[in-house]
């Protein structure tokens, strides 16, 4: 069993920033890629990030990848999700996920099937 955990959500204004943390508890060392998804009122979940845990490959959803970073850090079984120049469409419950699962084509790890564990999740509120 892996459970992640995310934490750091919170109130922004429109430009500011924040940074996300999913601390992975239990079998760490089965991971293999961990995914930050989001959800806001009355749409459907949406890929925002992955990271690769051996290779540190990194994928990004269009309308972050100018403004969101992720990284990791193995020796604590962490994963940051760096939010910048934050927008109100950002808005949204942000779910953290861990696949144990290696795919062929990174295009597996756009899609919330493919990850088997997920945390509850941590609100970002971004004012105007």
């Amino acid at each position: 069993q892996v459970q992640p955990v995310e934490s750091g959500g919170g109130l922004v204004q429109a430009g500011g920033s924040l940074r996300l943390s999913c601390t992975v508890s239990g079998r760490t060392f089965t991971s293999y890629a961990t995914g930050w998804f989001r959800q806001a009122p009355g749409k459907e979940r949406e890929f925002v990030a992955a990271i690769m845990r051996r290779s540190g490959m990194t994928y990004y959803s269009e309308s972050v990848k100018d403004r969101f970073t992720i990284s990791r850090d193995n020796a604590e079984n962490t994963v940051y999700l760096q939010m910048n120049s934050l927008k109100p469409e950002d808005t949204a419950v942000y779910f953290c996920a861990v696949s144990t699962l290696s795919y062929p084509h990174s295009n597996y790890y756009y899609t919330g099937r493919t990850y088997g564990y997920w945390g509850h999740g941590t609100q970002v509120t971004v004012s105007s």
